[in-house]
Formats: structure tokens, sequence, C-alpha cells
């Protein structure tokens, strides 16, 4: 299957081993949890998650998952962040070690709120 067929997460999950399909889906099920409200999306040809804008990104690799929150949830947990590879706005969870379920929990709710408080300073801009 090329990556173009790709119409939701199931069908883009499906495209991996079974082991990274098992870290793939508790992966998606930190994040659902952590933004119940947030809507499911395929963006860039990945996995993504919308909720008063973009919320996250992952996509799965040869040796790691990537996982893309944008820049300022990497630069407020960059303590947290330590034993990863991280760059602006991407952190590099390795597939053979577990992913750091809090840690991905905190981010995702990190960013509901951080897109929350931009909808409202739009929506006063807008007044």
């Amino acid at each position: 299957m090329q990556k173009e067929e790709i119409k939701d997460v199931d069908a883009y999950i499906a495209t991996f081993s079974k082991p990274v399909q098992e870290t793939l889906e508790t992966l998606r099920t930190v994040i659902r949890k952590a933004a119940p409200k947030a809507e499911e999306v395929i963006s860039y040809q990945m996995p993504a998650y919308k909720q008063d804008g973009m919320l996250v990104y992952f996509a799965a690799y040869k040796q790691h998952i990537g996982f893309y929150p944008t820049a300022s949830p990497i630069e407020v947990f960059k303590k947290d962040l330590g034993a990863y590879k991280t760059s602006k706005g991407a952190i590099q969870f390795p597939l053979n070690k577990p992913l750091p379920k809090a840690l991905i929990s905190k981010i995702v709710k990190y960013k509901v709120e951080e897109n929350k408080e931009k909808a409202k300073e739009k929506k006063l801009k807008g007044k």
C-alpha cells in the first residue's frame, strides 16, 4: 500500500509490522485519552489530531516513532525530554523502548490548553 492511499489512521497503522502497530495503537490511545474531543485526521500523510487547531502528529520510521507536537511543548518539557532526540518541532521515541505515556499525555494536554488560549485570543481580536 502506498502512503498516498491512506485515508485514515487505521489504514496508516495497518501498513506497519505487528510490533510497530501495537506501539502506534498505544500512542493513539494515549493521545485520545489526553484529548478526547480532538478530531483524528490524516495530515501530511500521517496521523494527526485537531482541536482548536492542530495538536500533534505522529509517524513511524525504521528505528523510532516521530512525535510532532510543534515547538512550544518541546521547549516547555525540555527537562523531561532529555532522554530523547528532539528538534524544533519533533521528538523521536525509539521503537526498542517503551513509550513515555505519562509524558506524551502531559504534552497533548498542554497543546489542548495552548490551542484553546490561542483560539480565545483570536476570537477577541476578531471582535
